[in-house]
């Protein structure tokens, strides 16, 4: 099989509860297949009867042509499959059960958006206060809470009819219409497993053994599913690394991988992927992690380079830098496809973006949106496009009825009739007729009042302080905070400071104004950009999971950017763990070459002074080079910052108070400790009759 010792004791491995803890670069997927071959050709079992889960369907593409090369007989069938797949197979032939039928729809997330919005509706909630997709997320922690309560109470048939407010209403039109969204197919098929003795038989008879890929990721409810899968004959086969759970945050389980009871365990610690000197340094940093399957990797390959920090003046002279090295790369033969820029949140590839395009350096953002081509990005810069030029007739239809202002396509062909025959373009028709049916609505006279007060004041105004106004006064700056979606705030952020940026960069005031930055951006948008796979690769480290790069550069390691310290704040040692989970996913990313940066001057969120990372801090002495002169007060200044996070959080070296100590709080008054929870770093407080989880820094003793 031409496996090593502890990969063929994995694949060998087949009955019972069998563990595989496989660090980054081990060859899991190889085993995985090697061992669903083993049952066929060894053991003689059908493949009808193996169940190989994986998470994506790429993963699940990717094994199943591995498997069809290996096994002598039989066809692959379609139990490798991922989680979600299974369960709409399960479901076709069970979900009559509930009253479904087995043509059921399964609702994307437009779909589940509109269905929202009809919800919303009918209960008279006012879309600009409460969006789709903030239901949806009220709807999935309804859901999340009680899976068994709603299938039975609303979806069963004969369920009652009346709904007491807009979450219930939406899954009663879901029923309605006999769809499902994606959390359903996962609690139905659970429901109907554990509630209807058939289905369970049939499934659990017929899946002789089941293999879990990537199993650190699974969520409570995923575990729940696969146990009652593998309940009848007990051959439960799990994959993964605790060391590579990085979606915690939206509902997986790494610590029950980690306490997970098996009959046989077998750690995979030869990495076939990444030089000595990439591993030190990622082992070095994990090992700091507590919630862990402890393991070091270890590499055949030989050394090359000491992985490097890098530590820039600047942001932008640390995208340069960047930049310059893979130029520096390209000449020396290497392709373009070889090098690949990571980091930890989207908004940090702007830069990236324009030093590499500076180059004509090819690239594309992998997974994700070039900076100006995202929708927040482009609804910002058309409202700057009307106000330069109010015959801009793409910009106008773009933002009209961004944010919502009765504006629909029916309105906008009417309008577009009326500048057809007058000869005229859009936003000067409207601003004309503007006394007329259908077009003198409240929201559209103070649409137009809004251009016309920016285009006389456009001259005098700083690019930035012009978009903020904008943003203020047209309602997008409340619109995108409502929405809660973080990504985009911090892509606001970044395209303001690219323009204070912009502001700063010119010599002449002349050339500072909206019409020379418009051109600026015009030209980025508008570079060339091809799809030959032969380009550098941005990314985030989220989107980066199981890919391998020649070279790899991390950037943006910044104290409170990566770690993120929005997600300590709100998971405390989980989010510290977690984040530091990433960077080890960064670093092991890395075959030849590791390139780490971080630079100076202040954070777009606080305007507070960076600090490096403390990841930087945590790798041992001696595994990197360094350059850029650091001032050692900037590696004082993290552990400050750490410290300080560390004592709003209660840790540091601030003493636990006792269960009764009494306490005070500004809201809640005074009240008694019951407990304290090391993991959350949080107290529970008793204040009459209720008890709330507070973090230290809101309590005071008395």
């Amino acid at each position: 099989m031409n496996l090593n010792r502890r990969q063929t004791e994995a694949v060998e491995a087949t009955e019972g509860r069998v563990r595989v803890v496989a660090g980054a670069g081990s060859g899991k997927t190889r085993v995985l297949a090697h061992r669903f071959a083993f049952l066929v050709n060894e053991l003689g079992i059908s493949p009808g009867n193996v169940l190989c889960l994986t998470f994506t369907n790429k993963a699940a593409q990717e094994m199943k042509h591995r498997i069809a090369g290996m096994v002598d007989r039989g066809n692959v069938n379609d139990l490798i499959c991922t989680i979600h797949s299974f369960c709409v197979k399960l479901l076709r032939r069970e979900i009559y059960k509930i009253g479904y039928p087995k043509n059921f729809i399964i609702l994307d997330e437009t779909d589940a958006k509109d269905l929202a919005r009809d919800a919303m509706q009918e209960f008279g909630i006012d879309r600009k206060k409460t969006t789709a997709e903030r239901l949806l997320k009220d709807v999935a922690a309804l859901k999340g809470y009680d899976p068994d309560g709603y299938i039975a109470k609303y979806l069963m048939p004969g369920a009652a009819e009346g709904a007491p407010d807009a979450k219930i209403r939406y899954i009663q039109l879901q029923r309605k219409q006999f769809a499902l969204d994606y959390d359903d197919i996962i609690y139905i098929a659970t429901y109907i497993l554990t509630h209807f003795k058939d289905a369970r038989d049939y499934w659990c008879e017929k899946l002789n053994y089941v293999m879990v890929d990537e199993v650190q990721d699974c969520s409570g409810d995923d575990w729940k599913l696969i146990e009652i899968l593998a309940s009848h004959h007990g051959n439960l086969f799990v994959v993964g690394d605790p060391d590579q759970a990085i979606y915690e945050w939206r509902g997986a389980s790494p610590k029950t991988f980690v306490n997970f009871r098996a009959d046989t365990d077998v750690i995979l610690d030869i990495n076939y992927r990444s030089t000595p000197d990439v591993l030190a340094v990622a082992n070095s940093i994990i090992s700091n992690n507590k919630n862990r399957v402890r393991k070091e990797l270890t590499a055949v390959r030989l050394n090359e380079r000491l992985p490097v920090w890098n530590h820039y003046k600047s942001e932008t002279d640390e995208a340069e830098g960047i930049a310059n090295a893979i130029e520096a790369g390209i000449l020396e033969g290497n392709p373009f496809s070889g090098f690949a820029v990571l980091y930890r949140s989207s908004f940090l590839s702007r830069r990236m973006e324009q030093a590499l395009l500076k180059r004509k350096i090819p690239y594309t953002v992998w997974g994700g949106v070039r900076f100006f081509e995202r929708k927040e990005i482009k609804d910002i810069i058309s409202y700057l496009r009307l106000t330069a030029n109010e015959n801009d007739d793409m910009a106008f239809t773009r933002i009209v009825n961004v944010p919502a202002r009765k504006f629909g396509s029916v309105t906008l062909g009417k309008l577009k009739q009326i500048a057809e025959e007058e000869g005229d373009a859009l936003y000067p028709t409207l601003r004309r007729h503007i006394s007329d049916a259908p077009f003198g609505k409240k929201p559209i006279r103070d649409f137009v009042t809004l251009m016309e007060e920016a285009r006389a004041i456009a001259a005098g105004l700083k690019v930035s302080d012009l978009t903020e106004r904008l943003m203020a006064r047209s309602g997008l700056d409340t619109m995108y905070r409502t929405d809660e979606e973080e990504e985009r705030l911090e892509n606001v952020a970044e395209l303001v400071s690219s323009m204070i940026e912009f502001e700063s960069s010119r010599f002449e005031d002349s050339e500072a104004d909206l019409y020379h930055y418009l051109q600026d951006i015009a030209l980025y948008v508008n570079s060339d950009h091809s799809e030959d796979k032969d380009r550098v690769r941005l990314m985030t480290i989220h989107q980066s999971k199981g890919l391998e790069f020649p070279q790899v550069f991390i950037m943006g390691l910044t104290e409170g950017i990566f770690p993120n310290h929005r997600s300590i704040r709100e998971r405390r040692q989980d989010g510290e763990e977690e984040e530091r989970r990433l960077m080890y996913v960064a670093v092991t990313r890395a075959k030849d070459m590791l390139y780490m940066s971080d630079s100076e001057g202040y954070l777009n969120e606080n305007g507070a002074m960076k600090y490096p990372s403390r990841f930087i801090s945590e790798i041992e002495e001696g595994l990197i080079e360094i350059t850029g002169n650091p001032d050692p007060a900037l590696l004082e200044g993290t552990k400050n910052m750490v410290r300080g996070l560390d004592d709003e959080l209660g840790g540091g070296d601030n003493a636990v108070l006792t269960a009764g100590t009494r306490v005070a709080h500004r809201i809640f008054g005074e009240g008694v400790v019951e407990s304290y929870d090391s993991i959350s770093k949080s107290y529970k407080v008793r204040f009459g009759e209720k008890v709330r989880q507070l973090i230290p820094a809101v309590i005071k003793t008395l």
